[in-house]
């Protein structure tokens, strides 16, 4: 496909989900009214909007949809690069445990309730991102013992391990928690709602380091998806570029995890769809995931809070709706290519 038109393409739709995640809700908002909420908020312009309005939409649903496109467009990129890195179309933060992981260490956070002495603001995401990386780390090393080839299968069943393992260590605590029990199964089930701009000002520096340093490994990416081998003859060194590469991907899938709750099959969905409709080219893949990805979250984020309002439904339960058919699809076509090779 054209890579100019991809790229426009998605942003046109990226900034159409936008504009209806902002509009669409208990109380609809005409395209115009945002528009004048918008130039009023950060122009000394005064445009005649009713302050109501302008609180609705500065103050409770554009922090809710950017928060929604950070997160999507995190663990869309981080689902790329770890399926790039490890030559696997089914790894993805969830399927290798690493939201597991990231959700334990934040809701040590949250059970404990302590903070880092210098970074006290920013002690969910940074201990997130810690046991992310810990745990991503034990998942590849467990199954390259047990299958030096780090097949598909035994890297996905090691990663479900694991995140069974973590889950009964986040029941543990559940159990053993008393007030805070709603505050973190409310978390849990994965939520953008009522976040405010405080929570995207918690993911905004991870998630400018995890994207810029991701954007940057496109032609690595290209390279080691060869085999390391072939990589290390055209000049990569692949042990220092895995690294980073790894360390980048949970950045952002801790930092996510950290202020929206383990939300599955984001980065498995996007990346597989945005390789099957424009590219396999990382260098264009990555990029192509981040916007494709804050879309993808964007409306599953409306669907949630629209489908059964004025209830909400955890976006959670969306992304799986949608994600766990498409796992099972590309299982199916990679054990059927398996098996005719």
């Amino acid at each position: 496909m054209n890579k100019p038109l991809a790229y426009l393409g998605s942003l046109i739709i990226l900034i159409s989900a936008w504009l209806a995640g902002v509009a669409i809700g208990s109380v609809p908002i005409p395209l115009p009214v945002i528009i004048g909420a918008i130039v009023e908020t950060i122009t000394p312009y005064q445009t005649n909007v009713d302050p109501i309005n302008i609180s609705i939409i500065v103050d409770v649903r554009m922090p809710r949809v950017v928060l929604a496109g950070l997160v999507g467009a995190s663990l869309a990129i981080a689902g790329a690069s770890f399926q790039g890195l490890l030559q696997n179309p089914l790894a993805d933060p969830y399927t290798l445990g690493v939201s597991s992981g990231a959700s334990v260490g934040a809701v040590l956070v949250l059970f404990v309730g302590f903070t880092l002495p210098v970074f006290s603001s920013f002690t969910l995401p940074i201990v997130s991102i810690c046991t992310a990386i810990i745990t991503l780390l034990f998942v590849i090393g467990f199954a390259r013992m047990l299958d030096h080839t780090l097949s598909i299968e035994t890297l996905i069943l090691t990663g479900i391990v694991m995140g069974s393992f973590l889950g009964s260590v986040i029941s543990l605590m559940i159990a053993l928690t008393g007030e805070e029990l709603r505050q973190i199964v409310g978390w849990l089930l994965g939520s953008v709602a009522m976040r405010g701009w405080d929570y995207v000002g918690l993911l905004l520096p991870f998630f400018v380091i995890g994207v810029f340093v991701l954007l940057t490994q496109g032609q690595e990416l290209n390279a080691m998806s060869l085999g390391e081998e072939r990589a290390r003859q055209l000049g990569v060194p692949t042990e220092k570029r895995k690294a980073l590469i790894l360390v980048a991907a949970s950045i952002l899938t801790g930092a996510a995890v950290a202020v929206s709750g383990a939300i599955g099959f984001v980065g498995l969905v996007v990346p597989h769809i945005c390789r099957r409709v424009f590219t396999t080219d990382h260098r264009h893949l990555i990029p192509l995931a981040l916007i494709n990805g804050a879309t993808f979250l964007i409306l599953a984020d409306l669907v949630s809070r629209t489908i059964i309002a004025p209830a909400e439904l955890p976006i959670g339960v969306i992304t799986s709706l949608i994600g766990a058919p498409i796992f099972a699809i590309i299982l199916y076509q990679q054990r059927k290519k398996g098996a005719s090779a």
